[in-house]
């Protein structure tokens, strides 16, 4: 197979995959199967949202790329295996997304963000088995921070959340104090697990992504204590003997010069 003529063409890394996966392929590509790259799949998530935390759009175009192959390796998996077809996948995401934007496609009016989020539930709920929770659809298997908020938003939608600010605030002080309540393992474990979730809850009503906010602040400590191990080689010092009021004095000095 020749280098192909139109790189950025979407058919073109279709017929590439299934070459990869053909008789004449790639033994790797060959070998993979869905439960194979389930890895990948996720990490090449995560690369995706680094990228768009960076706000590195070549890089987050390159990552998407990646992902995007995932996509057409996937349903060329499940092709040879006769269950669907990348058109299937196509197909199915273009008639969810008319089905589900009625405002756009059809008759019905939403002015504003708030009130498509209204009309999507509705739909969502038609769709759902009588018998079943409007949470079954949330994916088990996200970050329990994510899909904290995700499970909060959604209830939200239908009303079961608080009237304003100042009464998740309130709710937030309760869960400090069960946990300095708390004697047992077990007992610190669950009220801390209700203190998380409080969190999540204002970070949704506040607009924060939980997950993205905890990345930033992870990235930042991680920049700042790298700065605190190099000063401490520029001085021949060694992290671990030097006293933790020294340690806090490098802290200073590592956030004026990564802030």
């Amino acid at each position: 197979m020749t280098e192909p003529q139109n790189p950025g063409d979407f058919y073109t890394l279709v017929d590439i995959v299934a070459r990869l996966r053909g008789p004449d392929g790639c033994p790797w590509d060959r070998k993979q199967s869905h439960r194979s790259l389930r890895e990948c799949l996720l990490e090449e998530c995560y690369e995706v949202l680094e990228a768009l935390d960076e706000g590195d759009s070549d890089r987050l175009s390159v990552e998407l790329g990646d992902l995007l192959l995932q996509v057409v390796l996937h349903s060329r998996i499940a092709s040879d295996a006769g269950k669907f077809e990348l058109s299937d996948v196509i197909n199915g995401i273009t008639t969810k997304l008319v089905r589900r934007h009625p405002h756009v496609f059809g008759s019905v009016v939403a002015n504003d963000a708030e009130k498509v989020m209204v009309n999507w539930e509705a739909i969502k709920k038609k769709e759902r088995r009588r018998d079943a929770s409007m949470l079954d659809g949330v994916p088990g298997q996200m970050p329990s921070l994510a899909y904290s908020q995700e499970i909060q938003g959604r209830v939200a939608r239908v009303g079961f959340d608080w009237k304003d600010d100042d009464g998740v605030m309130d709710k937030l002080g309760e869960e400090v104090a069960e946990l300095n309540q708390a004697r047992s393992k077990e007992q610190k474990e669950t009220e801390f697990g209700d203190l998380l979730f409080t969190l999540a809850n204002i970070a949704r009503r506040q607009g924060i992504d939980l997950e993205a906010a905890l990345r930033q602040a992870n990235s930042k400590f991680c920049k700042r204590f790298a700065c605190m191990e190099r000063l401490c080689r520029e001085r021949g010092l060694e992290f671990g003997k030097i006293t933790f009021d020294k340690q806090n004095e490098l802290w200073e000095e590592a956030k004026k010069e990564t802030d």
